[in-house]
């Protein structure tokens, strides 16, 4: 069949047959409006909706309309005030809108391709809810997709409304379980020109990494690894300090056949040196998700209320939401707030009493903002005794270790500090991790902790570390050196590029609201071999405009920036440029 059935973002030429077809339907066919002498239907959301546009060969078959939560209004405000219907004041809703399909086209699939298209894409803008008016005449379609009335009825002309709604999540997991082998058909059929894979994810968090796809993850072709620009992961530029590389490399044939200490007791005691803590306080872990995932599946359940920051660390709401199925709401971090912590704000949120656990980040991933520890140390005194906190320092070393709140959480049982040792000191690729806790709360975890949970090169290698803080001060301080000067030349790269530095290593870049959306800039970036990171998907915040770039050494920055460059040029209004590569597919791996 080829594929001749297209799904794209819709054209200024594709918006003058949007507006004809609508006024056919609106106007003529359901009455639902005045007929206008010029034939065209428009509305004053004309200018912030997003439509997207089913085409077969050059015959345009129906559309759908999307309205961001970032326009700060939808159609439904005509009809409802917030007070009547208020999931229009969350700030992840998306509006599904007149899904519109010419007659004749009618009984294909169509219709239910653009609803696809339309979740699809709402999600890769980090959208976790969406709201729609489905017409009465055709609910059972509707309610097909798993989408819910919300007990609202509206009419508008001759036509009656009932108001849907319906989580992201839930409504890809009925699409995928209704509709999987219609779904997989249309997959090799359809030309699909959206900035947003067909298919989501089959399981686990979305991360970076796409990079070592390039690279080769079946390990056979490594030696790319030396043409690819890892910075959609945020794996340290700089190697492991000396003495880590000399265990390594010591006896690895022994290192690798050895069985580890089957509790890590020579780490445990080596991080309670470091870092002043009493061992007892301590557990350890294959990286941070491991303890996340061990310890949260222990303290939460379904019923569990927990808070996390948005935009946050994609991994706590996988965990919580997906994985556990806790009662999630997120504090909203604001952009006009330079992304930071309203203290204020957090206390009056937290002071309700509703949570079990709330979620920081510091200094937090992907806005690279830090709040101070005093600042944390009197919310969390000022909390209810209920609330469980659990702080996240996996970047901390780039602010100062005296900025931890360790010494807090091995005493106060309302606190748990969990620091990975992957990102500060270049281990990624090993996995070791620590928290740190109130002795009881630490005991039963590690009752909870299988024999050898790090393995005997990890724990070598945590071991050196630890031991080496002078060589990792300096690589610190070299990070925020390499971050500034990549900042500068990043933000020289077009004026209205906006560019945000944080304290960590890594930076944000956002796009201005008329150029072309991160997801693009990522795919035309891999062309280049350069990877970087589309944060769309972890928050509305982010309007589907912001990467985030890891800082790589001098050489390898020039090539971020080049690859940046060469992108927004092809990318340009005007510009041909070629078929978006889906997100996940390494463009440049087949040179």
């Amino acid at each position: 069949m080829g594929h001749d059935l297209q799904l794209r973002v819709a054209t200024p030429e594709d918006r003058e047959w949007i507006h004809e077809l609508r006024h056919r339907v609106y106007a003529q066919e359901l009455g639902q409006h005045a007929p206008d002498p010029a034939g065209r239907l428009r509305d004053g959301l004309d200018g912030d909706n997003v439509y997207l546009v089913a085409a077969r060969g050059a015959a345009r078959i129906g559309f759908v309309s999307l309205t961001p939560p970032w326009s700060g209004r939808y159609a439904l405000d005509k009809y409802l005030t917030r007070d009547e219907l208020p999931l229009l004041a969350e700030n992840d809703l998306f509006e599904v809108r007149i899904l519109t399909v010419e007659p004749r086209w009618r009984t294909t699939a169509a219709a239910p391709l653009l609803m696809y298209a339309a979740l699809r894409w709402i999600a890769a803008r980090g959208g976790r809810r969406v709201v729609a008016m489905g017409r009465t005449a055709l609910l059972d379609m509707y309610l097909a997709t798993g989408l819910r009335p919300v007990g609202r009825t509206v009419r508008s002309g001759a036509v009656t409304f009932e108001v849907l709604t319906g989580g992201v999540t839930e409504l890809t997991k009925v699409a995928m379980d209704r509709y999987r082998t219609a779904l997989k058909r249309l997959e090799s059929e359809v030309d699909w020109r959206l900035d947003v894979p067909f298919a989501p994810r089959p399981d686990g968090c979305e991360h970076g990494g796409a990079s070592f796809t390039a690279i080769g993850t079946d390990f056979r072709t490594l030696h790319r690894r030396h043409r690819v620009v890892a910075a959609d992961v945020l794996d340290a530029w700089f190697p492991p300090a000396p003495g880590v590389r000399a265990a390594l490399a010591e006896d690895p044939a022994w290192a690798a056949r050895t069985s580890p200490p089957s509790g890590a007791e020579g780490l445990l005691a080596e991080i309670a040196a470091a870092r002043a803590l009493p061992a007892e306080a301590l557990a350890v872990g294959a990286g941070s998700s491991d303890l996340i995932f061990r310890a949260f599946a222990r303290w939460l359940t379904p019923e569990s209320r927990v808070l996390l920051m948005d935009p946050g660390y994609g991994e706590y709401a996988h965990v919580t939401e997906r994985v556990i199925g806790c009662r999630v709401d997120r504090f909203r971090l604001r952009r006009e707030d330079g992304w930071r912590i309203d203290p204020a704000r957090l206390s009056a949120a937290v002071g309700t009493g509703r949570y079990d656990l709330v979620v920081v980040v510091n200094p937090n991933n992907p806005t690279g903002r830090h709040a101070p520890a005093a600042e944390l140390r009197s919310l969390i005194a000022a909390a209810p005794d209920r609330t469980r906190w659990w702080i996240d320092e996996a970047y901390l070393g780039y602010v100062g270790l005296t900025e931890s709140l360790a010494d807090l959480a091995a005493t106060d049982p309302r606190v748990v500090v969990c620091s990975s040792l992957s990102k500060m000191y270049a281990l990624s690729g090993v996995r070791a991790a620590y928290l740190v806790a109130e002795p009881t709360t630490a005991a039963r975890l590690r009752r909870w902790t299988p024999p050898w949970p790090v393995s005997l090169p990890a724990q070598l290698a945590a071991v050196a570390a630890l031991r080496d803080p002078a060589y990792y001060g300096d690589r610190w301080l070299r990070t925020h050196a390499l971050r500034r000067r990549l900042a500068v030349d990043l933000a020289g790269l077009d004026e209205a590029v906006v560019v945000e530095e944080g304290v960590a290593n890594f930076l944000n870049v956002t796009l201005p609201p008329d150029g072309p959306s991160a997801a693009r800039l990522v795919n035309e970036c891999r062309r280049h071999d350069v990877y970087l990171r589309d944060l769309s998907p972890l928050s509305p915040e982010y309007q589907g405009r912001t990467v985030r770039v890891a800082v790589r050494d001098t050489a390898e920055n020039a090539r971020v920036v080049a690859a940046c460059r060469a992108a927004l040029e092809a990318l340009r209004p005007g510009r041909s440029s070629p078929v978006p590569t889906p997100p996940g597919v390494p463009a440049g791996s087949a040179r």
